[in-house]
């Protein structure tokens, strides 16, 4: 019981740890892409924590198994955090909309939400401007005489996207009320012939 206690209570000091660097983070200093910096900010937390872990006496009761055990954990859960908390609530349509419709006095008609995507979405957000700051911070594009072009790095990955896509994403999605495969090749032409991977798109 006293294990688990001391475990509880170095989970405790990283989620407030975490909170703390995140938010001083987020107030004071420059951020160049949200996932990255809030990745940062769990892997330091981590780090802090970890080093408690391994000089302070009241985790001596730990062994070094369960030391390197509880390090784990901690990265593991930086990482959930990282990337589910602010990187979706950064990038998630799903959470645009649901604002949106808060904003609009809490519905819009069905018709203008297309219109409200496409018109106010990409220009509220600055879509392609964040987009592609997390690109080039990433190394998969670079921006050169009004020219936006993929590094080798970003060749390999697209190949890896689009062969995942093609053949690992639902086959029977529920779009809408109905069941579909158009997302596993959101570049097929109008005929619905499915453009193979690795094909040059003319």
């Amino acid at each position: 019981m006293t294990v688990f206690r001391r475990f509880l209570a170095a989970l405790a000091a990283f989620g407030v740890l975490l909170v703390t660097i995140y938010v001083l983070h987020s107030w004071y200093f420059n951020v160049n892409v949200v996932f990255y910096s809030a990745l940062f900010d769990a892997l330091l937390a981590s780090a802090v924590v970890s080093v408690l872990l391994f000089t302070s006496r009241f985790f001596s009761v730990f062994t070094g198994f369960e030391k390197v055990q509880t390090m784990i954990i901690l990265v593991l859960l930086g990482y959930v955090f990282a990337i589910s908390v602010p990187t979706v609530l950064d990038r998630s349509l799903s959470f645009y909309i649901i604002e949106k419709l808060q904003q609009r006095g809490g519905a819009i008609a069905e018709q203008e939400m297309e219109a409200v995507f496409t018109q106010e979405y990409v220009k509220e957000h600055r879509l392609v401007d964040v987009r592609l700051t997390e690109q080039i911070e990433s190394g998969t594009i670079t921006v050169e005489d009004g020219m936006v072009r993929l590094t080798p790095f970003g060749r390999q990955l697209a190949g890896f996207s689009r062969f995942f896509r093609l053949h690992f994403l639902p086959k029977q999605r529920l779009l809408r009320g109905e069941y579909t495969d158009e997302l596993t090749d959101p570049f097929r032409d109008e005929t619905g012939r499915q453009s193979g991977y690795g094909e040059q798109e003319q």
